[in-house]
This record gives structure tokens, C-alpha cells and sequence, in this order.
């Protein structure tokens, strides 16, 4: 599985939104530097939802930074982000399962960040509308369906649409959530017509990577089958 996290970064600092699958911390980190963030550091995280591939590696990148970094998630996601109540889409039975297939390391850091946790994860809860002061400003959109907190992220100074898991790009094509992993369709597809009230030029889905040109009508079109 390809997953594209994302970051901004500047002269003083940078952002990462999502933070992969539990061990994902070093590949995402040398990324980062590859992509000129240097020995910066990390302003802050920002996490779409608590689906185990945008929150599993967590704990490897707080451990990896100093962990001063604080975490911001939506409410309607925060329990579940900070281990006080199950991920939505993972049964005790399946995340066993899972668990058993990384590194004895990462899972022992896995299940002290949320299955017994010292403390919360979430360090601030994110608010529909507000404008985060990253990047030269990052507007917050709350989009549920795909779970309860989900968001999705506009970049005013490049036109960027970073979606999450709220859409999903196949060969540059946008398409709504992956419905087999969507609880909430209806209100999945609802959602993206708050995505109308923005101009976009570019579009980053967390499965698929990089879509340009004629997102606002592609957008405009997936809504519709609402």
C-alpha cells in the first residue's frame, strides 16, 4: 500500500499531517529531510482520523522528534486517537493479528501509546472552519463520513486540497471514499460539497497521491452521486 502523508515547511520549522502505519516513523522522517527540512524542527501533527494507517506511526515520530510536537485531531476522532474507546474499523481481534506482524519494538510502542496509554494524544482539538498557522495558512474542514472526525485540509497559498481519505485518486481520476472501509457513505459524499466553497487546483488524497487540473469540476462531480 502507497500512502502519501504531507508536510510543510518553512525557514523556522515544518508540519506533518499523518503519520502512516505503526513503523512508518523512519522512512517518513528521511522523507522529510530529502525534502529539505533539514534538522528543522517539528512544529506540530496534524492527524485527518484515527485510521491506523494516518495515526500508527505516531509514536515512532514523537519518540524520534523529542516528542514537543503537539497533536491535533478532531474531536469526533479524539477518543479513539487518544485509546480511550476502540478505532471505529478495528475489532480487539484484528489489531491482535495485526500486531503480531510488526516488530516486537514497535508494537510494545504501539500498545503503550493507545491500548494502555500514560496519557492523552491529542494536545488540541481542531474546529470546522478555523485556519491553522502552518504553511502560510491551513483551513480546516471537517468532513465525517469516512469517521466521525475526519478532515480534510485546504492550503490557500498553493490551492492545495489535502483530502485524507475523504476522496481517492486511480490514474490522476478523483472518486469519493473507499466505501468498504466508509461506515458513513451518505454522509461521506455529503461532505464533499463543502469542498465547493474553495478554489483548488490541486488535490492530495492520502491513497493516490497528486491530482491537477479541473479538480473544482471533478469534485463538483463526485459530490453529485449524493
Amino acid at each position: 500500500m502507497t500512502i502519501h502523508p504531507v508536510i510543510l515547511f518553512d525557514q523556522e520549522s515544518w508540519t506533518l499531517i499523518d503519520t502512516g502505519m505503526p513503523g512508518s516513523a523512519p522512512a517518513i522522517l528521511e522523507l522529510a529531510r530529502q525534502a529539505g527540512t533539514g534538522e528543522l524542527p517539528l512544529r506540530s501533527i496534524v492527524l485527518t482520523h484515527q485510521d491506523i494507517d494516518h495515526i500508527g506511526g505516531l509514536p515512532g515520530i514523537l519518540a524520534a522528534t523529542g516528542g514537543s510536537a503537539p497533536v491535533l485531531a478532531h474531536p469526533g476522532d479524539e477518543d479513539a486517537i487518544n485509546g480511550t474507546q476502540p478505532m471505529l474499523k478495528m475489532t480487539p481481534e484484528r489489531l491482535a493479528g495485526f500486531l503480531e506482524q510488526v516488530p516486537a519494538d514497535v508494537r510494545e510502542q504501539f500498545e503503550r501509546t493507545f491500548l494502555n496509554p500514560q496519557r492523552p494524544n491529542v494536545d488540541r482539538t481542531l474546529a470546522d472552519g478555523e485556519t491553522l498557522p502552518y504553511g502560510g495558512g491551513l483551513t480546516v474542514i471537517h468532513t465525517p463520513g469516512h469517521t466521525p472526525g475526519h478532515v480534510s485540509l485546504y492550503h490557500s497559498p498553493s490551492k492545495t486540497l489535502i483530502a485524507g481519505d475523504a476522496m481517492i485518486a486511480k490514474n490522476g481520476e478523483l472518486s469519493g471514499p473507499n466505501p468498504t472501509v466508509t461506515p458513513n457513505m451518505e454522509q461521506a459524499l455529503e461532505s464533499l460539497k463543502k469542498f465547493a466553497a474553495f478554489d483548488i487546483d490541486r488535490v492530495i488524497c492520502y491513497h493516490g497521491g497528486l491530482v491537477q487540473g479541473g479538480v473544482n469540476e471533478s469534485i463538483a462531480r463526485v459530490a453529485r452521486q449524493s
